[in-house]
């Protein structure tokens, strides 16, 4: 029988400034051991120091990003072609379009696809061998992706629901509630664990709880996130708000 896994590792960060260096470092690790790298891109607000973070490496010519894949974490369903809250459009303005990706290295699920279950075998197909870093944020009810509580821990890339609760929180994004969209293309959990490491980045105190849950509580389906406890390389980086409901916080400072 296999050794469960110690369990991720934990960097709390005083500030963004912080949280952004550390999370940035990581990166870098990961892309520096694989010679083309693969890239899992998660958007949201907790990633979007990270990524101004690695703009600002790449400029200074730390960091490149000329050989790497990368692939979306997931995307709307329901929005039209190069709507501004689409995550193709969004991770455009959050890091492609400030970086030396090739052209095309950059995909996502199709949201309009045809045949949605055949985009989604598709991607899923594309995915196949997993990522070298999966980057990845956490929701107030600790879904991951578009995971939402209930979702398989072994699931693949398929067709959801958002969950009212998503919606909710992601109402800020959009000009008006009644604009989110109600269903998304998402990779699985099973997909998501492929990676041969994971960054979860986590930031403000309504993350807390889902945080505390996800790497203290037991891995369940109710918390999508707890299944990166069985994951062998994960690093979290999160704020001190983020992580104010940790038992066992270990941490550089």
């Amino acid at each position: 029988m296999s050794e469960r896994p110690e369990g991720p590792r934990l960097l709390v960060a005083r500030d963004g400034d912080e949280l952004a260096s550390l999370a940035a470092d990581v990166v870098q690790d990961g892309l520096r051991e694989a010679p083309a790298p693969r890239l899992g891109l998660a958007t949201g607000g907790s990633v979007a120091g990270l990524y101004r973070e690695l703009i600002r490496r790449h400029q200074r010519d730390e960091i490149s990003f000329g050989a790497v894949q990368a692939f979306l974490l997931d995307e709307y369903l329901g929005l039209p072609a190069g709507h501004p809250k689409a995550y193709r459009s969004v991770i455009r303005r959050l890091l492609v379009d400030h970086v030396d990706f090739a052209p095309g290295a950059v995909v996502g699920p199709d949201p309009s696809a045809p045949d949605l279950a055949a985009e989604s075998a598709r991607y899923e197909g594309m995915l196949a061998g997993g990522m070298d870093l999966q980057i990845l944020g956490i929701g107030r009810n600790g879904h991951i992706a578009f995971n939402e509580p209930g979702s398989s821990l072994t699931g693949t890339t398929r067709v959801v629901s958002i969950s009212e609760a998503t919606r909710r929180d992601n109402a800020r994004f959009f000009d008006h509630p009644g604009d989110v969209p109600r269903r998304a293309i998402t990779q699985g959990i099973g997909s998501i664990l492929r990676a041969r490491r994971l960054l979860l980045v986590a930031t403000g105190e309504s993350k807390a709880a889902a945080l505390s849950a996800a790497l203290e509580g037991p891995v369940s389906v109710a918390v999508p996130a707890s299944a990166l406890q069985l994951h062998d390389h994960v690093a979290v980086v999160a704020d001190r708000a983020a992580a104010s409901a940790l038992r066992g916080c270990r941490h550089p400072h």
